[in-house]
C-alpha cells in the first residue's frame, strides 16, 4: 500500500492542479482528491497508530499522527459549548452560527471565500451539536499555509454579514418546515423533548419556527465570543505535517482566539418519561418508533460492559438480539438497532426502527420484552464472547481515513481517555467477564423505556393493512435527527 500511494498520490494531484475554468469543475475536483488521497494515507493505521501529543509556543494542545505517505493534512476539532449554549428563548443560535462560519471571513466575501476555498481544494466544514461546535479542516500539504489562513479567518473574523444570514435562516426554517411532517424527525423530536424537557438537551439543535428567526447578527457574534476560545478547543492534527510545523499552526490558527470561554453553566439531566408511551398521528405508510432509557457514562467503570451489552442487545449486527427477533423471526422491520450515546451532562442508550402500521403494538411489545429479557438474565457466554470478537475486529473500521483518525483523536480527548487508549482498549474488553456483562445489564436496561410512535392511527392502520406490504425500512437518521446529534457513540470506540 505504501509503495502505491505515492505514485496514486501523484496522478491525484496532477488531476487536481488542472484548475477547471468554473467553480463547479474546482469543487468537484476537491471533493473527488482529497477524499481519495485520505482513503489512501491510512489503511496502514490499523495495525499502527503513533500518536503524539504536542504543545505550541502558546500553550495549545493537540494530538498529532504523522503520515508521509501521501501530501494531506486533516486538523479536526471541537469547542465544548454546542447549542446548550443557546441563549435562552433562541434555540437555533449555535447552529445558524456554525453554518455561517464558512460564509465569508475578514475581507472576503461568501463568494469570494468560498473561491479560495475552491482553487486550493480546501476542505472546510464545521457542525454545531448538543455540547459542541466541531470543525474539520483538509487540505493539501502544498496548499497549508493558505488553508490555515482561511481557517484562522472563519474562527476568529466571521463576517455574518446580512444577505448571507438570511439565505442561511431561510435555508435552516426550510429544513425545520419538512422535518414536521417526518415521522423519523417527529419521533426524535418527541423523544428529546419529553426525555429531557426543562433541559438544554431537551432543545433542537437546529431551532424551531418560532425561536430562529427571533436570532439577530448580534446573538451571532456574542455566541462566538463567547463559545469559541482556546481553554474550551481540542485539536487533532493527522497527515503530512511535522512536529513544528503542527505547533507553529496550533498559534497560526488558534492563537488570536480569546483565552476563556465564557459558558452557562449546564444541569446534571436523567431522562424523564421512562415507562410512557407517546403516539402522534401521521398519516404515513409506515410507522417510525423510537425508543431509550438512561444509559451510562463514558468514564464509569462500568462502561465496557455496558458496551459489550448493548452490542448483544442492538447495535447494529445483524446477530444482534432485537434485529434477530424483530427482523429474522417475524419480518416486521428491515433494520432494528440502538446505540449508547453520552454527552457531557448527561448519558442514554437510545434506538429506532420502523415497520408496517398494523404491526406497531407487536413490534413496541417485543423491543420492550427483549429488553427486559435482556436486564433480567443477562447475556450468554457465547453471546458475549462473540460480541467481543466483532467490538476488537470492528474498531478498525476507524481507522481507515485520515478524516476518521482524527476525528476519533478529538473524541478520545473530549472522552479523557488517555493518548494510549487503542494499546488499551483490547485488554479493556477482555476484562469483562460474564458475571460484569449481567450485573451491568440490570443497571443500564432495568429502569424502563420512553417510546414514540410516529405514524397512523390503530384504526387506519388496520384498514390500510388489507392493501398488503413487506416490512417497512427503518429510517436513515441518526439519533435525535431533528435536534442535531452530538451525544458520542458507542461505534467511534
Amino acid at each position: 500500500m505504501n509503495a502505491l500511494a505515492p505514485a496514486v498520490s501523484r496522478l491525484l494531484l496532477s488531476l487536481a492542479r488542472k484548475r477547471g475554468r468554473t467553480k463547479w469543475a474546482r469543487r468537484a475536483a476537491a471533493a473527488t482528491v482529497l477524499p481519495l488521497l485520505a482513503l489512501l494515507s491510512f489503511v496502514p493505521l490499523a495495525s499502527a497508530t503513533t500518536i503524539e501529543r504536542v504543545v505550541s509556543p502558546g500553550g495549545i494542545k493537540a494530538w498529532l499522527v504523522r503520515e508521509t505517505a501521501v501530501p494531506l493534512v486533516t486538523v479536526n476539532f471541537a469547542f465544548t459549548g454546542g447549542a446548550a449554549q443557546d441563549p435562552a428563548g433562541k434555540a437555533g443560535t449555535a447552529n445558524l452560527m456554525a453554518s455561517l462560519l464558512d460564509k465569508g471571513a475578514g475581507d472576503f466575501d461568501a463568494n469570494a471565500f468560498q473561491d479560495r476555498l475552491d482553487r486550493k481544494a480546501v476542505q472546510l466544514s464545521f457542525i454545531a451539536g448538543r455540547d459542541h461546535i466541531r470543525g474539520t479542516l483538509r487540505t493539501l500539504a502544498e496548499n497549508s499555509d493558505e488553508a490555515f489562513d482561511d481557517l484562522r479567518l472563519a474562527l476568529t473574523e466571521p463576517r455574518f454579514d446580512a444577505s448571507d444570514v438570511e439565505l442561511n435562516r431561510a435555508q435552516i426554517l426550510s429544513v425545520l418546515r419538512r422535518q414536521l411532517k417526518s415521522p423519523a424527525d417527529l419521533a426524535a423530536l418527541r423523544w428529546w423533548q419529553t426525555a429531557f424537557a426543562g433541559h438544554a438537551y431537551g432543545r433542537p439543535v437546529g431551532g424551531t419556527l418560532q425561536s430562529l428567526p427571533t436570532v439577530t447578527i448580534d446573538d451571532l457574534e456574542a455566541y462566538q465570543h463567547r463559545v469559541l476560545a482556546r481553554d474550551n478547543l481540542t485539536v487533532a492534527i493527522v497527515g503530512d505535517i511535522d512536529t513544528a510545523a503542527a505547533k507553529t499552526m496550533l498559534d497560526r490558527v488558534f492563537g488570536a482566539l480569546p483565552a476563556t470561554a465564557q459558558l452557562t453553566p449546564v444541569a446534571p439531566a436523567m431522562p424523564q418519561g421512562l415507562g410512557r408511551r407517546i403516539n402522534i398521528d401521521l398519516d404515513v405508510p409506515q410507522t417510525v418508533i423510537d425508543f431509550g432509557g438512561a444509559g451510562i457514562a463514558r468514564n464509569d467503570p462500568d462502561f465496557f460492559a455496558a458496551y459489550i451489552v448493548n452490542d448483544i442487545l442492538g447495535g447494529g449486527s445483524f446477530t444482534s438480539r432485537l434485529y434477530r427477533e424483530v427482523r429474522l423471526k417475524r419480518g416486521l422491520v428491515y433494520s432494528v438497532f440502538d446505540s449508547l450515546l453520552w454527552l457531557n451532562d448527561s448519558a442514554i442508550f437510545f434506538g429506532s426502527t420502523a415497520t408496517r402500521a398494523d404491526r406497531t403494538d407487536e413490534t413496541v411489545g417485543l423491543i420492550a420484552r427483549e429488553v427486559r429479557r435482556l436486564a433480567e438474565n443477562g447475556p450468554t457466554a457465547d453471546e458475549l464472547a462473540k460480541a467481543k470478537a466483532y467490538l476488537n475486529s470492528s474498531f478498525v473500521l476507524n481507522l481507515d481515513t485520515s478524516t476518521k483518525v482524527a476525528a476519533l483523536l478529538v473524541q478520545l480527548q473530549l472522552d479523557h481517555l488517555g493518548i494510549d487508549y487503542i494499546d488499551r482498549r483490547q485488554q479493556m474488553i477482555a476484562a469483562v467477564t460474564l458475571d460484569d456483562a449481567r450485573r451491568v445489564a440490570k443497571r443500564v436496561f432495568g429502569g424502563g423505556l420512553l417510546f414514540t410512535v410516529v405514524g397512523r392511527p390503530a384504526a387506519l392502520a388496520s384498514a390500510a393493512a388489507t392493501a398488503g406490504s413487506g416490512p417497512a425500512r427503518v429510517p436513515a437518521a441518526l439519533p435525535g435527527a431533528m435536534g442535531g446529534g452530538d451525544g458520542a457513540s458507542g461505534e467511534l470506540h
